[in-house]
């Protein structure tokens, strides 16, 4: 799967501000930001993610997928 791929499989399924993806076809990092993170802890965040790849994942068209969640405002606290 391409980046680009990934990125719309994510934001079809979960409303995100901003996604940014990199990797190397197998092995991916992500930046999500998402309102739905909020009052969440970083593992359901994760949960919510990979649940948006749905079989991808276990089919290993994404084999890993490194990623750091934030909500909009602790993205806006975050250094620019």
């Amino acid at each position: 799967m391409t980046a680009d791929q990934i990125k719309k499989l994510i934001a079809a399924n979960l409303a995100c501000e901003h996604i940014a993806l990199t990797g190397d076809g197998r092995h991916w990092y992500a930046t999500i930001v998402s309102l739905a993170f909020e009052g969440r802890r970083a593992i359901q965040r994760h949960q919510m993610v990979y649940a948006t790849l749905g079989s991808k994942m276990q089919n290993d068209e994404v084999h890993a997928l490194s990623m750091k969640t934030y909500t909009p405002a602790e993205w806006a606290a975050l250094p620019q």
